[in-house]
Parts: structure tokens; C-alpha cells; sequence
């Protein structure tokens, strides 16, 4: 909902009325009372196409709702002919930031709120700015995407040869989604690795009010639901709620209510056979929160996620860290991503500290890895505990496997040059996954010389030669990866990695693309408003041919990726302009 808020002056466009006909009016939508000036709400732009005027809540110190002056619906009833509308609408938008003194476009967001997350059926578009001052829950709430849960879930499934089969309505922005065709062993295998899912349920019944809710709940076949409501066993009904908090009270009513369930057994509250739960959906807008639920769920609980390994693994916890350590979180998604299993051998050319070593062999892969740096590979030079000068005995990538009992999964690592051949030519590994250096934390090195004849030493001194090194491009490391992986996964292995991307500048075509590697995800993680890195899943298709290593020099794709070469001083470039806003207000406050 959108009406005019005081607390921040703004430009507003006044020089035309709103008039809206007859035919594109709905006096129950609140956003055409607004266009028509019956609210009195301020509008900073109006025409006979397109108005504009601001949020009642905010999300960012910019935050305004672009709308139709003609009702239209949800943005579901988009269609081809509404393309102008739409370019339309993010016209205007642009135009009341400019005249409202935002001149970063880059750090600016717009997007529609797919049904059911929208308060009101009326099409606007979100206009937010400043991006990198929205609090967390704006940014929850007005989030990209959530393709992290369903590529994470996707390959999991995949593992067990299961396809991904989502109900009618299904909805992915939902907090609560609703799978077919699985059984309850698939689901338990799932959620025995998923760091991305709470818990998995089976439903029994759902409405939209509690009323539909008693309807299906008596609709579900009596055989299913008798064997964990007979006599002699125990249960539990737990009440959870998504985007609200309700009082101890509030909850025992809601359980009281569902009495006209047949159940015969006892109550049990420390130690239950079977746990049910009463699970409701107030929305993803903590400023809209609904006094009734959106949609109620009635479930018999069967596995949780494995979010504890988040914390168990924790790198705040570990012997061995550095300053590239990937966070456990990330880590097992990667492992999930790469499908990683039992037995499996997966390999690290970027290993640094091992965290992806760590992940991995928790799931029973054997690990191994290389690294250009000599120090990081035998944990020697300055420790990063605090405290302590000198790394100690137990600083080393298979003291972090010792720490999680999964030492007998270590192969070993060894210092080597990634753009360098080492390894003979065979498919060896079952996956492939790292992070490669982007220049920023960890400089992007290969042994090599700018001269045109560099001589290797001879006699005693050979063995004990540190060969020169030179810059090693981005696009050049992805480049080298990608036909690394092509020789040496096996067929159906995985390759993950990270991509680190300018956000303002990023399309799809700066994807490295190999012909014997599929794409299968490209999920972003958000580092800031200029920067991200995407995590790219390929997958092994075809054996590579004699030309497929110099397929990159044919492809058209292969100059907007070159584009990474620049990444570093983009990076710091962006980090500069920043600090200079920072200066500048420091300056005009006097502070």
C-alpha cells in the first residue's frame, strides 16, 4: 500500500491532472483511488499513461511505486503487448530519481512483487535507491532471486535419479513449497545433506483459511493418517509461522482448534513418535504483515536440514584459516551444487586453506588439491590465530580434515602452477570445485616470464630454483579451467566455481562456455552494489576433441568475458567512489 509520507521532501511533477476513464477504473483498488486524486496522496508524476508517488513503507531512502494510470492487473496479466507499458514505467521511474538528485543508476533496483507477494492486484513497479542502503530486510524482501534452494535441491534429487516435480501453483519466491513424487526415503536422503531447507514435511491438508484448512484435513484417506494416531503412541503439534510472531496463547488456541482430528494417543512433549505441525504464511513483507494468514499447511514432520553444519563447521573454529577461507556455508552448497558423494574423488586447483577439501570429504569424498603458493600448501609463515606469530604443526590443510574426522579422506596436495600441465591425460575426477583468486585478497600469479627466452638454471642450484612468475588473467584462468575440467572430469562430473562479475556491466554472455561442459546453474551472491561473483555449475557432456581447447577463440562470447581482466581495479575503482561519497558527507557535516 502507498500513501503520502512527510518525513522526506521530494520533487513532485503536478503539471497535469490525473484523469482516469471510466473503463480503466476500480474503486475497490486503493492505487487507482490514488491516481484519481481522491486520496490526496502527493504524486511525483502523472500523465494519462503512468503515475508515480511513494511507498507508505520504504525499503531504501528511495523507494517509490510506479503504476498504470489505467488499472492494471498483477503482473501475471502481463503479455506482449504490455512491453511499451513496462519500458514505460521504468522511463518515469528514472526520470522522478534523476529529478530527486540519484545519479547512480547502478545502485538502484527495480522489480515487480510476483503474486501472492504483492499487497495490492494493481501493476507497480518498485523503484528503490540507494541498493547499498537498504537494511537486510529490504533486501530480503526485494531480493533478485532465490535460485540458491532450487539448484541446491535440484541436484540432490538428481542424485537419486529423481526429477524435480513442483505441485500445481507452485510458487518459488514461497517460503513453503510443495513437491510431488517423492518418497519419504528420497526426502530423508535430501535433507540428510540440504543446508538451504529448515524441514520437510508430508502434507495432509491446506487452505487459505482454517475453515478450507478442517476441509481438506477430512478429505485426507484415514488409512494414511491412522498409523500415527493410534493408541499406545505419542505426539506433538507444533504451531510455526513465517513473517510473524504469535503469543503462547494464540498458538495453544490454534492447536485446540484441531480437535476434530481423531487422535487416539498420548501427548508428549520432550520425546514424541510423531511431531505434526501447524505451519502458517503472513507474507515475506515484514512491513505488510497481515492479521490472518496468507495460506496454512497442516504436516506430518519428517527430516530438518543441515543447517547445524553451518556452525559446527564454522571457519571461526578451525585450526587452519587464511584469508580466503570459504565460509562452511558456501561450501556445502558447492558440495551439493557438484553432487559430490561417497567414494567420489574431487579435486581443488585453487585449494588455498582446503575449506572446499573440508566440505567435501564430510560427505565421504576422497580430496586432493594444488596451489601456486608454497607457504599456504605446508602451512608455514605467519599464523592467522590470534596470538600467535608462527603458524604451529596443526595449521595445515590435513590438520582442518583431522579436526572433522575425516582425515582417511585426505589424498594430499602439493604446490603446482594451474595454467601448467601436471597431470596425465585421464579422466580422473568425479568433481571439480574452487574458488579461484580474483586479484583481490590473493594476487592471480602463474610461473612464466614477459621475456621472450627465459633459461632455467643449471647444476646444484637447479632444484632449489623459485621460478619467476607473471600476471595470470582472469580470463585466462577461467579459460584454462574450463578445458582443465574438460580432460579430466569424468563423464557426468561436475565443475563449480566462482565468478566474480561487475553487477552494472554483467550479462549472461561473460560466462565462459566450453563445448564439452553444459551449464547447469548460475546463482549470484550479492557482495555489494557494484560487485558479485556468481556461482557457475558446468557438467561434463563429451569427451574433449583435438579443436574443442581452442573453441574460446571462435567464440563471440569470448571478448565480453575478457572484460574480467579488469575486475581488480573495477573493484577498487568502486570501493574509491564510495569512500569519496563518505569524505564528501564528512566534509559538508563537519565531522
Amino acid at each position: 500500500m502507498a500513501e503520502d509520507l512527510p518525513s522526506q521532501p521530494v520533487q513532485a511533477d503536478t503539471t497535469k491532472a490525473s484523469i482516469v476513464p471510466a473503463e480503466g477504473y476500480d474503486k475497490k483498488c486503493i492505487f487507482c483511488r490514488i491516481v484519481n486524486n481522491e486520496l490526496g496522496t502527493e504524486l511525483l508524476h502523472s500523465d494519462e499513461d503512468i503515475s508515480c508517488f511513494r511507498d507508505i513503507k520504504p525499503g531504501a531512502p528511495h523507494h517509490y511505486l510506479v503504476v498504470p494510470t489505467k488499472h492494471v492487473g498483477n503482473c501475471k496479466s502481463l503479455n506482449k503487448e504490455h512491453v511499451p507499458l513496462v519500458k514505460q514505467m521504468v522511463d518515469v521511474g528514472k526520470d522522478v530519481l534523476q529529478k530527486n538528485n540519484v545519479t547512480d543508476l547502478a545502485d538502484v533496483r527495480f522489480g515487480f512483487h510476483w503474486p501472492p507477494f504483492c499487497s495490492v492486484s494493481h501493476l507497480h513497479l518498485h523503484v528503490l535507491a540507494p541498493v547499498s542502503q537498504m537494511g537486510f530486510m529490504s533486501r530480503l524482501v526485494y531480493r533478485l532471486n532465490s535460485y540458491w534452494f532450487v539448484t541446491e535441491i535440484k541436484a540432490l534429487l538428481a542424485l537419486r535419479s529423481k526429477p524435480f516435480h513442483p505441485c500445481e501453483n507452485f510458487k518459488e519466491q514461497s517460503p513453503f513449497w510443495c513437491l510431488d513424487r517423492l518418497s519419504e526415503e528420497d526426502v530423508c536422503t535430501v535433507m540428510a545433506r540440504s543446508v538451504c531447507a529448515k524441514s520437510a514435511f508430508e502434507l495432509w491438508g491446506h487452505g487459505r483459511t482454517h475453515s478450507e484448512l478442517r476441509t481438506s484435513l477430512l478429505k485426507y484417506p484415514q488409512e494414511k493418517m491412522s498409523p500415527y494416531m493410534q493408541k499406545g503412541s505419542s505426539y506433538r503439534i507444533n504451531v510455526y509461522t513465517f513473517n510473524k510472531t504469535l503469543l503462547f496463547e494464540d498458538r495453544i488456541k490454534k492447536i485446540d482448534a484441531l480437535d476434530y482430528l481423531p487422535f487416539e494417543g498420548t501427548v508428549s512433549l520432550k520425546n514424541p513418535q510423531h511431531i505434526f505441525c501447524l505451519l502458517e504464511d503472513y507474507g515475506t513483507d515484514p512491513n505488510n504483515i497481515p492479521e490472518h494468514p496468507n495460506y496454512i499447511y497442516f504436516c506430518r514432520w519428517i527430516a530438518d536440514g543441515q543447517r547445524e553444519l553451518i556452525r559446527s563447521y564454522s571457519v571461526k573454529n578451525r585450526h587452519f584459516i587464511g584469508n580466503t577461507s570459504m565460509d562452511a556455508g558456501l561450501s556445502f552448497i558447492m558440495a551439493n551444487h557438484a553432487m559430490v558423494k561417497e567414494n567420489d574423488l574431487v579435486f581443488d586447483p585453487f585449494v588455498g586453506t582446503g575449506s572446499l577439501l573440508v566440505s567435501c570429504s564430510h560427505f565421504g569424498a576422497y580430496v586432493c588439491g594444488t596451489d601456486i603458493d608454497y607457504n599456504t600448501i605446508h602451512g608455514k609463515g605467519r599464523s592467522s590465530r590470534k596470538n600467535h606469530k608462527w603458524r604451529g604443526p596443526d595449521e595445515n590443510i590435513r590438520a582442518n580434515l583431522r579436526q572433522y574426522g575425516t582425515e582417511n579422506m585426505y589424498v594430499d596436495v602439493m604446490v603446482s602452477d594451474a595454467s601448467k600441465p601436471v597431470w596425465r591425460n585421464a579422466a580422473l575426477f568425479e568433481a571439480i570445485i574452487t574458488d579461484p583468486p580474483y586479484g583481490i585478497r590473493e594476487a592471480t600469479r602463474r610461473t612464466g616470464s614477459h621475456k621472450d627466452a627465459a633459461k632455467s638454471p643449471d647444476g646444484p642450484y637447479a632444484e632449489s630454483h623459485v621460478p619467476v612468475s607473471q600476471a595470470y588473467y582472469l580470463s585466462d584462468i577461467f579459460i584454462d579451467l574450463l578445458n582443465f575440467s574438460a580432460h579430466h572430469l569424468v563423464l557426468g562430473g561436475r565443475l563449480v566455481y566462482w565468478l566474480p562479475v561487475c553487477r552494472p556491466e554483467y550479462c549472461e554472455e561473460m560466462v565462459p562456455l566450453h563445448p564439452c561442459l553444459r551449464l547447469i546453474s548460475n546463482c549470484e551472491q550479492t557482495l555489494s552494489s557494484q560487485i558479485s561473483r556468481r556461482l557457475i555449475t558446468m557438467e561434463k557432456i563429451k569427451e574433449p576433441e583435438e579443436l574443442d581447447s581452442l573453441a574460446h577463440l571462435s567464440d563471440p562470447r569470448a571478448s565480453p568475458y575478457q572484460r574480467h581482466n579488469a575486475f581488480r581495479e573495477k573493484y577498487f575503482s568502486g570501493l574509491n567512489k564510495r569512500s569519496g561519497k563518505d569524505d564528501t558527507k564528512t566534509d559538508v557535516s563537519g565531522k
